[in-house]
C-alpha cells in the first residue's frame, strides 16, 4: 500500500478563536475556507505551551514542556526526543522543512532529513529568563509594546523577508518533489512566521480591512489593579507603563494582523496550487496549525504566554481521507498532531508511547470521543513560577504556586471574565479538576527543574560568548555544482529528470 505524502502548514501567534469553523467569514482567506471545506476542522484546540519554542517542541514530540525541557524560548530540544520528524524518516519518508522550528542548540535537524532555510530567531541560550530576578526585564530580548504604536504599513520586513524566503523554497521543493526521482513517499513541513507581531503588513492586504468591523477588541482594556497576578507580570514584562496605547494603536494593530492573515493564505495558496498542478494533491495529507495565539488586546493584553483562550487556542485543520471533513468542538491539543500524523502514515510509536501526553485524533474525525483532558504549561518570561492548566469539558483550570486558582466555564464565559474557583456552586467541579492537576503535577518539582536549567545555561550561553564564538544558527547548505546543468552530468538525462509531466 503507497503511503500518502504529508504537508503540514504551521504558523505563527495565529489566535483560534478567528478559527470558529475555519477562517471566520469576514476574513479575507480564500485559500484556507476552501482548505476547511476539505478538512476535519477542530474548534477548540489548545497549544502545549503558549510560547514558540516551547509550543513547537511539543507539537512536534507530542509531550509537554515538563518531559521535553524546552521550558522557554532558549531551552536546548535535546537529540534524544523522537519528533514526528524522526517517527516518519524510520519508517521510510523523506523529511523536509522550510521555515521556522525555533530549535535551540547544536541539533538544529530534529529528524529533519533536509532543511530548505535558516530559522528567524537564535538557536542559542541567550533568551534564557532568571527565576532567580523576579521582575527583572531584559530589554535588548523581551516584548514590549513597540510592535502595537508602531502598527502600519511596510512593502518589506524582516518577517516578509523571512516568508517570501519560506514560500519560495516550499514550493521550489515540491516541483523537485513531482518529478519522482526519489520513490519515497515524503513528510514537509512548511513554517511561517507571520502573523506573529510586529503588526506591520504590505499596502495589498493592508487595504483589505479598511472597512472590517473587527478592529476593536470585544474586552475593552481592564485596569492594572483589577488583573489576576500573573498578567500583571506579562504587563510589566511587556513593559507597559512607558508605551501610551491609543485606540488608533489598537485598530492599526489588529488591521495589520488581519492583513498577515490574507497575506499568509496567498503563499499558502500558492503551495496548495503547486501540490494540484503536480498532481501529487490526491496523496497528500495536510495539516495547517499554529503555535500559539495572540491576545490582540482583548482585556488591554497583547501577544501570547498566558492561557486566556486568545494566547492558547489556535487553530487546527487536518485534511485526510480516513478523516470526514466537519466541525469537531471536543477540545485537543496541539501535541495531539504527532500521534495523528503516525497514524495516518500508518506508523508505530508503540515504542515512546508511555512517554508521550498527546494522543490521536483520528477517531474525533469519525465522530469518535476522547477521554483525557487537554493540558498545558507555561514556565517563561513573565513567570516567576511555573503555570498548569487544564481544560476539560466547558471548564479550564489553572493552578501556580504563587497565584489563586483560576476556574472558568467557556459555555457561559467566553470572554473568561467570571473566575469561578471562590464560587460555592463550582466547588466540585474545582475539585475534580484541582484533584486531576495535582495528579498530573508536582508544581515543586517542576519549579526546581526550571530553575536548575535556567542556571545551567546562563553559565553556558556567558561562557561561549566569551572568546570565539561558534553559532549554532542552522546554515542552510547550497550546492551550485548539483544546481543546473553541470559538466559532471547529462544534459539530456537532467533535462529529462527535470521535467514535470514528462510527456505530455
Amino acid at each position: 500500500m503507497t503511503k500518502p505524502n504529508i504537508l503540514i502548514i504551521m504558523v505563527d501567534q495565529l489566535n483560534g478563536t478567528l478559527f470558529p469553523d475555519g477562517p471566520a467569514e469576514w476574513l479575507h482567506a480564500p485559500n484556507l475556507k476552501a482548505l476547511a471545506a476539505r478538512s476535519t476542522r477542530f474548534k477548540n484546540t489548545y497549544t502545549g505551551s503558549p510560547l514558540c519554542a516551547p509550543a513547537r517542541a511539543s507539537f512536534m514530540a507530542g509531550q509537554l514542556p515538563s518531559r521535553t525541557r524546552v521550558y522557554d524560548n532558549a531551552a536546548e530540544y535535546a537529540s534524544d526526543i523522537p519528533t514526528y520528524a524522526h517517527h516518519l524518516r524510520r519508517a521510510g519518508y523523506q523529511t523536509t522543512l522550510s521555515g521556522k522550528m525555533h530549535f535551540v542548540g547544536p541539533d538544529q535537524m530534529h529528524g529533519f532529513e533536509e532543511r530548505l532555510t535558516t530559522d528567524i530567531y537564535p538557536a542559542d541560550f541567550g533568551w534564557t529568563p532568571d527565576y532567580r530576578k523576579p521582575g527583572e526585564r531584559i530589554d535588548w530580548w523581551y516584548h514590549n509594546m513597540g510592535s502595537v504604536t508602531g502598527a502600519g504599513v511596510a512593502e518589506i520586513s524582516n518577517q516578509m523577508e523571512y516568508d517570501d524566503e519560506v514560500a519560495f523554497n516550499a514550493t521550489k521543493k515540491l516541483y523537485d518533489l513531482s518529478r519522482g526521482l526519489d520513490d519515497r513517499p515524503w513528510m514537509m513541513t512548511v513554517s511561517f512566521t507571520h502573523p506573529h507581531d510586529p503588526y506591520v503588513a504590505r499596502k495589498k492586504y493592508w487595504d483589505l480591512y479598511e472597512d472590517c468591523e473587527h478592529l476593536e477588541p470585544t474586552v475593552p482594556t481592564i485596569p492594572y489593579e483589577d488583573l489576576d497576578p500573573h498578567n500583571k507580570r506579562l504587563m510589566d514584562a511587556n513593559d507597559w507603563r512607558n508605551f501610551d496605547i491609543t485606540d488608533e494603536n489598537v485598530r492599526r494593530s489588529r488591521r495589520a494582523y488581519f492583513a498577515n492573515i490574507s497575506y499568509l493564505d496567498d503563499k499558502i495558496g500558492e503551495i496548495l496550487d503547486v501540490l494540484k498542478r503536480t498532481r501529487m494533491d490526491d496523496n497528500t495529507i495536510v495539516f495547517f496549525v499554529s503555535d500559539h495565539g495572540d491576545m490582540l488586546g482583548e482585556r488591554g493584553m497583547w501577544f501570547k504566554m498566558s492561557f486566556f483562550e486568545g494566547s492558547a487556542r489556535v487553530p487546527l485543520m487536518i485534511a485526510a481521507p480516513q478523516m470526514e471533513p466537519g466541525l469537531v468542538e471536543t477540545p485537543v491539543s496541539t501535541i495531539d498532531v504527532c500521534p495523528t500524523m503516525c497514524d495516518l502514515a500508518g506508523v508505530s510509536m508503540d515504542e515512546v508511547m508511555p512517554w508521550t501526553d498527546g494522543q490521536s485524533l483520528v477517531s474525533l474525525g469519525q465522530g469518535g470521543q476522547r477521554t483525557e483532558p487537554v493540558l498545558m504549561e507555561y514556565a517563561a518570561e513573565g513567570s516567576y513560577a511555573p503555570l498548569v492548566s487544564i481544560r476539560e469539558g466547558d471548564y479550564k483550570y489553572t493552578r501556580c504556586a504563587l497565584d489563586p486558582d483560576q476556574l472558568f466555564n467557556l459555555a457561559t464565559d467566553p470572554n473568561e471574565l467570571t473566575n469561578l474557583a471562590d464560587d460555592p456552586a463550582h466547588a466540585d467541579v474545582l475539585a475534580d479538576l484541582k484533584a486531576k492537576s495535582l495528579a498530573r503535577w508536582d508544581l515543586d518539582r517542576f519549579d526546581a527543574a526550571v530553575r536548575e536549567s535556567q542556571a545551567r545555561r546562563w553559565v553556558v550561553y556567558e561562557a561561549l560568548r566569551n572568546g570565539a564564538y561558534f553559532p549554532w544558527d542552522y546554515q542552510p547548505l547550497r550546492l551550485a555544482s548539483e544546481q543546473y546543468m553541470r559538466n559532471h552530468m547529462d544534459l539530456n538525462v537532467l533535462e529529462e529528470n527535470k521535467r514535470f509531466p514528462r510527456g505530455e
